[in-house]
C-alpha cells in the first residue's frame, strides 16, 4: 500500500468512504425522511441494522479479493456459463441507464432549489443535471482517481456535517432518539413495516458496493494482510452511513414531509427555513447536494470499471488468465465508452418523473442484493477457493443466510 511519509489518510479509510458516498443518494434522503415522518424515531435501530448488513456484504467481497486475487464480479462470471455472463451485463446495462437518470435529475433538482435558471423546475432539472453529468466525466477523466478521491472526501465532509448539524438543530426529544437507537420496535400504523424494511434495505446503496474492490485495489491492497485495514475503513464508513441515515430521520421526524425523490429535497428545505431560519435551509440544501452530487461521481468513476471487466470477460470464455485480478484499464476503450454512455444516454430518462424513474431503480438494485448474498456464501464459504483461514465463519453464513432470506421478502413485497 501507498503508506510513505506524505500521510495519505485516504489511502487508509478512502474506499470505505467512498462506499459510503456512492451508496448515498436521493433516495435514500427520501426514504429516510418519509420513515422518519410516518414512523417517528422509533426505527433508528433499522438504519444502523441496514448499514451492519451492508458492511457484512461488503467485508465478504473484500476477503473474497484478499486471498483469491480475483474481484467477486471476476470469480463469479468465470465459474458460470457464458449465457449467465450475457445475462448479467443485460442487468447490468438496465441498472447503470436506471441509476445515472435518477442520479442526474436528484442533481438538477436540488441545483434548481439552490440556484434556479428559470421558474420552470422540470426544465432546470435537465439542463442541471446533464451539467452535473459532464462535469463528472472531466474530473474522472481528467483528474484521476487521487482527484476523484479528494473531491470525494470533501463533499463526504460537506453532506455529513450539515445534516448532522440540521438534525441537532431541529431539537428532537434525545430520549426518545436514543430509545429508537437501543430498542427494536415498529410502531403498530399502517405501513410500518414496509417503511421499515425499505429504510433498512436502502442504507449503503446495491450493486455499488461490488465497486470497492476496485477502489482497494487503487490503494495497492492486494493480499490477505490488508484485510485489517479493510475491515477498519468499510466499518468507518458504514458508521457514518448510519449516521447520515439516522440523521435523516431525525429531520424527517420533526418536519411535515411532502413530495418525492429530489423533489423531497426542497420540500424540506422549505420547511427547515420556518423552523430554523434562511440557515437552516441553505445549510440543508448544501448537504442533499453534496449527497447526491457525490452519489453520481462516485458511480461515474466506478461503475465503468465493472462493464470494463464484464467486457474483458466476455472476450476470453475459456477461462483462460492470470488467475488473478487484473487491473482495469481506465484509460482502455472500454472504461472511456461506458463512461460517455453513462453520462448522455441516460438524459432520456432525466425527462420523465423522478418518483417513477427512482422505483424503477430501487427495484432493480433490490434485485442484485439476494444474488450478492448467495454468491458470497457459495465462493467465500468453499475452502478449495479461498483457502480455510479466510472462508466464511458459521456465524457469517447464518447472517449470509438471514440477508438473503431478508431482501428476497422485501423485493417480493416491492414487486408485487
Amino acid at each position: 500500500m501507498d503508506r510513505d511519509g506524505r500521510g495519505r489518510w485516504l489511502a487508509w479509510v478512502g474506499p470505505g468512504l467512498l462506499v459510503a458516498a456512492t451508496g448515498v443518494g436521493a433516495g435514500d434522503l427520501a426514504t429516510a425522511a418519509f420513515t422518519g415522518h410516518a414512523l417517528g424515531t422509533t426505527v433508528l435501530w433499522a438504519v444502523v441494522l441496514g448499514a451492519a448488513i451492508k458492511f457484512v456484504l461488503n467485508e465478504g467481497l473484500a476477503r473474497w479479493q484478499l486471498a483469491t486475487g480475483e474481484t467477486l464480479l471476476e470469480g463469479t462470471l468465470r465459474r458460470v456459463p457464458p449465457t449467465f455472463q450475457w445475462l448479467f451485463l443485460g442487468y447490468f446495462l438496465i441498472w447503470s441507464f436506471l441509476v445515472a437518470a435518477a442520479l442526474m435529475s436528484a442533481c438538477g433538482a436540488t441545483a434548481h432549489a439552490i440556484l434556479p435558471l428559470s421558474e420552470s423546475a422540470a426544465s432546470d432539472k435537465v439542463v442541471y443535471g446533464v451539467l452535473h453529468g459532464l462535469a463528472g466525466v472531466v474530473l474522472v477523466r481528467l483528474g484521476g482517481f487521487r482527484l476523484f478521491e479528494r473531491v470525494m472526501g470533501g463533499a463526504i465532509a460537506l453532506m455529513f456535517t450539515t445534516v448532522v448539524v440540521t438534525a441537532v438543530r431541529v431539537a428532537p426529544d434525545w430520549a426518545e432518539v436514543a430509545s429508537g437507537l437501543l430498542v427494536p420496535r415498529i410502531p403498530a400504523v399502517s405501513g410500518g413495516v414496509g417503511w421499515t424494511a425499505a429504510l433498512m434495505g436502502g442504507v449503503g446503496g446495491t450493486l455499488t458496493v461490488l465497486c470497492y474492490g476496485y477502489w482497494i485495489r487503487e490503494e495497492g491492497r492486494t493480499g490477505p494482510e490488508d484485510l485489517a485495514v479493510s475491515r477498519l475503513d468499510l466499518g468507518l464508513g458504514y458508521a457514518m452511513t448510519a449516521v447520515f441515515g439516522v440523521a435523516m430521520v431525525i429531520v424527517g421526524s420533526t418536519v411535515e414531509v411532502s413530495g418525492s425523490g429530489a423533489g423531497l429535497v426542497v420540500s424540506l428545505a422549505d420547511r427547515l427555513e420556518s423552523a430554523l431560519g434562511s440557515v437552516g435551509r441553505w445549510t440543508f440544501l448544501a448537504g442533499a447536494w453534496a449527497a447526491v452530487a457525490s452519489s453520481l461521481l462516485g458511480v461515474w468513476q466506478s461503475v465503468p470499471y465493472l462493464f470494463a471487466d464484464q467486457w474483458r470477460l466476455l472476450r476470453r470464455r475459456d477461462g483462460s488468465g492470470t488467475g488473478r485480478a487484473e487491473p482495469v484499464d481506465t484509460a482502455g476503450r472500454p472504461y472511456r465508452l461506458f463512461l460517455y454512455a453513462l453520462a448522455t444516454l441516460p438524459i432520456l430518462g432525466v425527462v420523465q418523473s423522478f418518483s417513477a424513474m427512482q422505483r424503477l431503480y430501487a427495484i432493480t438494485g433490490a434485485l442484485f442484493m439476494p444474488l450478492l448474498a448467495a454468491t458470497l456464501l457459495v465462493l467465500a464459504g468453499r475452502r478449495a477457493l479461498i483457502g480455510d483461514r479466510l472462508r466464511n465463519r458459521p456465524l457469517t453464513s447464518l447472517v449470509l443466510v438471514a440477508i438473503l432470506t431478508f431482501f428476497s421478502v422485501l423485493l417480493w413485497d416491492a414487486v408485487g
